[in-house]
């Protein structure tokens, strides 16, 4: 049983993840009921009506999944999608598995596990057929992702441009969508690795800056992907990534990793922010 403690911030090396798993582990298994919420929770949304869901869902085998942004999106046939975003837990229980006391979904499946989805703070469960006019999970469905070869330095430097350049650098990395599932939690070590405080606004960087910045990007995003996540975060078995986290809450009392000086924790952009200000000055 995978115990359920706190909001989780599904990003794009979590979302890539999960899909993989659903993918490798789910694939051709058929839903055999879906059960609607135990609990009210205001702050989870849904497509239409959540109660329409069992008609949607059940009968379809799980043909698939794709981690697109912040989503999870867990493909059955016939064009039916179970798109989960960003605050969503989702968790795969064996068939000898107490079924937990509150969710928010739960799916059976023709082997006897079933599928929980719990939500925290809050988060989006959207089934629907064909076409979602969800404008977040068109972004992330439509949207170049760092872990794309087309995702290079012309279009990061066209979205390099086409932004205010009084926005700090996490300001541009994390707002208005242009890059959907890059969130506060893993821009956290892309800007430490970069050396780029958060709050340093894009005119006081200079091309090798954004260079840097672009390069340690895809290469942060790449190698989180590739250990199946954060270590801050846990997959669809309730199990922790495998990339160690350099700044987050559970290590902002350590001294930085490269330098040894104290790591500075902040309220900023609705959210904390770490940074070593000798590694990351403030110019």
């Amino acid at each position: 049983m995978y115990i359920l403690n706190f909001q989780t911030m599904i990003e794009i090396p979590e979302s890539q993840t999960v899909a993989r798993q659903v993918r490798e582990t789910l694939a051709g298994r058929t839903v055999t009921g879906v059960f609607n919420a135990t609990h009210p929770h205001k702050f989870t949304w849904y497509t239409g009506d959540p109660l329409e869901y069992p008609m949607l869902l059940t009968g379809r085998k799980i043909v698939g999944a794709e981690g697109c942004g912040a989503f999870v999106d867990v493909l059955l046939e016939n064009d039916m999608h179970l798109a989960l975003s960003d605050g969503v837990i989702l968790r795969l229980y064996g068939c000898e598995d107490p079924i937990p006391a509150k969710y928010q979904l739960l799916v059976t499946l023709d082997d006897g596990s079933f599928l929980v989805c719990t939500v925290a703070m809050y988060g989006g469960i959207n089934a629907f057929p064909g076409k979602s006019d969800n404008p977040y999970y068109q972004g992330a469905r439509t949207k170049c992702s760092p872990l794309e070869e087309r995702f290079d330095a012309g279009y990061f430097s066209r979205l390099w441009a086409a932004s205010k350049q009084n926005l700090s650098a996490k300001a541009f990395l994390a707002t208005e969508q242009r890059i959907p599932g890059l969130g506060n939690g893993v821009l956290q070590d892309i800007l430490f690795r970069a050396g780029i405080h958060p709050k340093r606004k894009l005119a006081t960087l200079g091309d090798a800056d954004a260079e840097r910045l672009f390069r340690t990007l895809k290469s942060v995003l790449r190698e989180m992907t590739d250990r199946g996540g954060r270590d801050t975060e846990k997959d669809l078995f309730g199990k922790p990534g495998g990339y160690a986290v350099q700044l987050s809450r559970n290590t902002c009392a350590e001294p930085c990793p490269v330098c040894g000086g104290p790591i500075v924790k902040e309220a900023y952009l609705g959210g904390a922010v770490y940074y070593c200000p000798c590694c990351q000055p403030l110019k």
